[in-house]
C-alpha cells in the first residue's frame, strides 16, 4: 500500500475514485466479494457473503453519483461487520449455532446505519469467539480464523475475523467489539490498526451483548487515517484537528506490564518512547487484582445473561464457552459485587496516572501469536492456555473504560503491537502519537494483497 493510499486512507481512496466515476461501488463491491471467495479460504475470517444486498446498495450508490447527489464521504467503500451487529435483513449469530434460529434482524445496528448513511457498504460478516467470550478465535461452529501473516497461527479474538480480513487486504476496515482486549489483541497479532473506543461513546443499539458495563463497539482498519475517519462516524463525532504531540505527555506503563513480553516489545517500545523524546514510567497498582476482576465481572454478567438458555439449550453451546458461562453464572454475588467495588478504586488508580500523563504506552500481548496446534503462551514461566490468556495485558485496562489505540509496531517478520491508553474522550491525543509514530516509521500496516485498491477491478 503505497505512502499516498495510507496518508488519505484506503477507504477514501476508493470512496474518492467512485466520486469522481474512475470506479464504481459496483465494481468494488462485486470485486471484493469475488476476493474473498477466492482467498478466505485460507483464513476463513468471513462467515456469510451479502452479496445481493451489498450489490443493490452500491447500485444506488452510482445512481446518486450519476445524478449529481452526494453519496457520503465512503461512497461505495466495502466493509464488514463482526457477526454480533445487527445486519438488517440477516440473522445475527454472534458466532453460535444458538441464535441461528432467530428472526433475521429488522433494522441495522445504530453503527452499521451511521456507516451505511455515509456511502459505506456492508459485505460480509465476520468470524468470532462464540458470544465474544474468547481471545483466540476458536469456533467449534464456524472453525478457527487463521493469521494471514502465517495460517499456521491464531488470529487472536474474539474479533479475529475483523482482524484478519483487514490484514488479508480482504476488506480496507471492519467493525469490532471490545470487552476484555477483542479488538486489541487481533489487531496486534495480525499487525492492523484498532481502536476500543471510551465506554459509552460509541452506541450498542443492535450490537448483541456480552458484558453490558465493560462492552465498546469500535473499528479495524489497514490506515491510520481510515480508522480516525470511521471511528468519528461511529460515534456521531468530529475531530477537527489532533492536538500538537509536543503537547501531549506520554509514558510507559511499567511493572505489570514490563514482565513476559519478548525481547522484540520491549525494544520496540523502547524506540517509541525514544523517539517521543520520554523517559517516563507509570506503574499502576493492583494489575493482578484488576484483571482477576475483569474475569470476575465478565463471567458473572456474561454467565447470568446466557443462564435462561443455558437451562434449555446448553449442548448446543461451543463447549469451552459452555463451561465458562456456566461456571460465572454460579458465581456468588458477594463476588461479584467486591469485584465492582475494587474496580471503582482501580479505576481511580488509572485516572491518577494520567494525571501525570496524556497517553500511556503499554504492549498489547506478551509476543507474537501463537501456534493453531499448540494454543499456549508463556506466563511467568508457564505456559497457559491462549484462549483466556492473551488478555494479560488488555484486560485490566479494560476495567477503567479508557479509549485505546492498538497500534501495530513496524517489524520484520510476525506482527506485534502496543496499546496506547488516554483519558476519557482523549481519542484525538491518541491519534495524534500515532500519526507521529506512524511518520517516523515506528508503527507500520501493511496487509498481505489489499486486492480492494486495485483500479482494473
Amino acid at each position: 500500500m503505497n505512502a499516498d493510499v495510507q496518508a488519505m486512507g484506503a477507504a477514501f481512496a476508493i470512496a474518492a475514485d467512485v466520486r469522481a466515476r474512475r470506479r464504481t461501488a459496483v465494481s468494488v463491491v462485486t470485486a471484493v466479494i469475488a476476493d474473498i471467495e477466492a482467498r478466505d479460504t485460507r483464513f476463513n475470517s468471513v462467515t456469510r457473503i451479502l452479496g445481493p444486498a451489498a450489490v443493490a446498495q452500491a447500485e444506488e450508490v452510482d445512481k446518486a453519483v450519476a445524478a449529481g447527489r452526494d453519496p457520503g464521504p465512503l461512497a461505495g467503500v466495502p466493509f464488514g461487520v463482526k457477526d454480533l451487529f445487527d445486519v438488517c435483513g440477516e440473522v445475527t449469530t454472534a458466532g453460535s449455532i444458538v441464535l441461528r434460529d432467530n428472526l433475521p434482524a429488522t433494522q441495522d445496528a445504530t453503527v452499521v446505519a451511521r456507516l451505511r448513511a455515509a456511502g459505506a457498504v456492508p459485505v460480509a460478516t465476520l468470524n468470532m469467539d462464540e458470544f465474544a467470550y474468547g481471545f483466540s478465535t476458536e469456533n467449534a461452529h464456524t472453525g478457527t480464523t487463521c493469521n494471514p501473516h502465517d495460517t499456521a497461527r491464531l488470529a487472536g479474538g474474539s474479533s479475529g475475523g475483523s482482524a484478519a480480513s483487514v490484514a488479508a487486504g480482504l476488506l480496507p476496515f471492519t467493525l469490532g467489539s471490545d470487552t476484555n482486549g477483542s479488538i486489541r489483541i487481533p489487531s496486534s497479532l495480525c499487525g492492523v490498526w484498532g481502536l476500543k473506543p471510551t465506554y459509552g461513546q460509541v452506541p450498542l443499539r443492535g450490537v448483541y451483548p456480552f458484558v453490558a458495563s465493560l462492552d465498546v463497539a469500535g473499528p479495524m482498519a489497514a490506515t491510520l487515517a481510515d480508522l480516525q475517519a470511521v471511528y468519528a462516524i461511529m460515534a456521531g463525532r468530529t475531530i477537527d484537528a489532533l492536538p500538537d504531540v509536543a503537547g501531549v505527555r506520554v509514558a510507559r506503563l511499567g511493572g505489570w506490564f514490563a514482565s513476559n513480553i519478548s525481547s522484540e516489545i520491549t525494544a520496540g517500545i523502547d524506540a517509541v518512547m525514544a523517539h517521543l523524546g520520554s523517559g517516563q514510567v507509570v506503574e499502576l497498582p493492583e494489575v493482578a487484582r484488576a484483571r482477576a476482576s475483569a474475569f470476575l465481572i465478565s463471567a458473572a454478567e456474561g454467565g447470568n445473561l446466557h443462564l435462561p438458555r443455558l437451562r434449555r439449550r446448553s449442548m448446543q453451546y461451543d463447549p469451552a464457552t459452555r463451561a465458562r458461562l456456566m461456571a460465572g453464572a454460579m458465581l456468588p454475588a458477594s463476588t461479584f459485587v467486591q469485584a465492582q467495588r475494587f474496580r471503582r478504586w482501580f479505576r481511580a488508580q488509572v485516572h491518577e496516572a494520567l494525571s501525570q500523563a496524556d497517553v500511556l504506552v503499554a504492549p498489547t500481548t506478551v509476543g507474537v501469536a501463537p501456534r493453531i496446534d499448540q494454543p499456549t503462551i508463556m506466563v511467568d514461566g508457564r505456559s497457559v492456555p491462549a484462549r483466556a490468556n492473551l488478555g494479560i495485558f488488555t484486560q485490566p485496562v479494560s476495567l477503567a473504560g479508557l479509549p485505546v489505540l492498538a497500534a501495530p509496531l513496524a517489524v520484520d517478520g510476525l506482527p506485534l503491537g502496543i496499546q496506547l491508553i488516554g483519558a476519557p474522550d482523549a481519542e484525538a491525543s491518541l491519534f495524534a502519537v500515532a500519526a507521529e509514530l506512524q511518520r517516523a516509521g515506528l508503527l507500520r500496516c501493511q496487509p498481505l494483497d489489499a486486492g480492494y485498491a486495485r483500479k482494473d477491478s
